[in-house]
């Protein structure tokens, strides 16, 4: 990418999450993630930095610049030993003409959702963090003519909590997606619930995950968003009281299953096409390379806590005892095991949290021998590693959790990425499906840090929440909601 001669022409609005806005390249496999600022603070900095000159403006680019170095270090050497080489791209800091950036901005504010337009882009310090296009797939060759779907899931935290310093049984027993579910309906950020709970897509039950993936389809909210040649075609609708159109997702998808008994020429009903979509992500998260001597895959299971939500809409009856359980080196394994560092629960934390506060109140120039802001290197990964395992009243061991749980919370709000597209048989990395047949690649994203200031806010948003929770509703039979989506019965059937 030459940085002397960008032109905004080249380049179209992907997306944008609640920090940052994100372009794609029209030819080459590659986005810009740039910095979001609230809108009613732009036109005062605007003035401000004119005010004060230009080495104000430098010191906010710096800012910038340091700001995404960090995201950049912290998903180099935090997340990526952590969750794995092949699944995290880190990308690169990039210094932009602020002519481009402008003009970019001024491109894409007409395609942005409405909801999103309450922050704006940062157009006066030119950093962006470049990444992979990961909708695409670059090794692609183009002897298909249709392009690469790309599944972008947004899991959540995968486990109930087990900490000892839990003061609401409820917490045990439902987990937070789904009591958060009540809070957010309340609040009128969602116009439905989600049926979707990440225990039954961390669970390693094909029938569960299943369930899941379709609860998914059915309410993405923003845990779910579907991309075709690096477009986005289905999600969840600006206007939240509107679902998104499933039968619009059906013809996208029906080039890539018409095969199926025989049917061709599009007349595969819908609902086998959804179901061999859902079961193509079911391989997906469930591959990984790590086998025993028997050949079958090592699982994680979760031993310290219940392994089903009571808010779940799948049955209880239908729940086996069978070996379920991830693979070792599965996407969903890996995410799994780093938001369980987080064995403290928030209640636990912050109590932590305020022992380091206490401490730095005192000695303020020990805040940087804790890392507590970063660098986020070696030194910070040893402090996350080697935390001691029993509380001995030191700081070092508060700020060891703290800093685990930060790592772990990451983990909660990262998202996967399946891209995949038709190949032939002698491609190499290829879903394990009879027909058709897909090559494709998995990606974890969203691994910012989480700032250390924001605990105070997480463990008040866990006490209303709960509280809520426990005030609005009892967990309702999930049978009776489950008669509803009967026929999901006949469908389960191994890949």
């Amino acid at each position: 990418m030459e940085l002397d001669k960008m032109d905004e022409n080249d380049w179209k609005y992907h997306g944008e999450g609640n920090k940052s806005l994100v372009v794609s390249h029209l030819q080459h496999c590659r986005v810009l993630r740039l910095l979001k600022f609230p809108s009613e603070d732009s036109a005062h900095t605007r003035q401000f930095l004119a005010s004060l000159g230009t080495s104000i403006c430098n010191n906010t680019a710096e800012q910038a610049f340091r700001h995404i170095l960090n995201i950049v270090d912290y998903s180099k050497y935090v997340m990526k030993p952590l969750l794995g080489e092949k699944y995290v791209h880190s990308g690169e800091v990039v210094k932009l003409p602020l002519d481009f950036v402008r003009q970019l901005s001024l491109k894409v504010q007409q395609e942005r959702p409405e909801l999103r337009c309450d922050k704006v882009m940062d157009t006066f310090s030119g950093c962006g963090l470049c990444l992979p296009n990961l909708t695409q797939l670059p090794l692609h060759h183009l002897r298909d003519h249709r392009p690469p779907i790309c599944v972008e899931i947004k899991p959540k935290c995968g486990f109930l909590p087990f900490s000892r310093h839990i003061t609401k049984e409820c917490k045990r027993k439902v987990c937070r997606f789904c009591m958060h579910q009540h809070y957010k309906l309340a609040n009128g950020k969602w116009k439905r619930l989600s049926r979707y709970c990440p225990l039954d897509l961390f669970s390693g039950s094909k029938q569960r995950m299943y369930v899941a993936l379709k609860n998914l389809l059915e309410e993405p909210q923003n845990n779910l968003k579907i991309f075709k040649g690096g477009e986005l075609i289905f999600s969840c609708k600006d206007d939240a009281k509107q679902q998104p159109e499933l039968n619009d997702l059906i013809q996208h998808l029906r080039p890539y299953f018409s095969h199926s008994n025989g049917l061709y020429n599009g007349h595969q009903p819908g609902k086998a096409i959804l179901n061999e979509f859902i079961q193509v992500i079911c391989s997906a998260l469930l591959s990984g390379g790590d086998s025993n001597r028997s050949g079958e895959p090592r699982k994680v299971h979760l031993s310290e806590s219940r392994p089903h939500c009571e808010a779940s809409p799948f049955p209880r009856d239908l729940l086996r005892n069978g070996n379920h359980g991830l693979p070792k080196d599965s996407v969903l394994a890996k995410i799994l095991q780093v938001q369980m560092l987080d064995n403290l629960d928030i209640e636990g934390i912050y109590p932590l949290y305020k022992r380091v506060e206490q401490y730095l109140e005192e000695f303020p120039k020990e805040r940087n021998r804790l890392q507590i802001d970063g660098p986020y290197n070696e030194s910070f990964m040893d402090k996350v590693k080697n935390c001691p395992t029993e509380d001995d009243g030191s700081v070092e061991y508060a700020v060891g959790k703290v800093h685990q749980y930060r790592v772990a919370m990451t983990a909660k709000d990262c998202s996967v990425m399946i891209t995949f597209a038709p190949c032939e048989e002698d491609e190499e990395q290829q879903l394990k499906l009879e027909k058709p047949r897909f090559t494709y690649s998995i990606s974890i994203l969203d691994l910012d840090p989480k700032p250390y200031e924001g605990i105070p806010h997480q463990y008040k948003l866990d006490t209303k929440i709960v509280n809520y929770y426990l005030r609005s509703t009892q967990a309702p039979p999930p049978s009776s909601l489950y008669k509803e989506r009967q026929e999901c019965t006949l469908l389960f059937h191994a890949v």
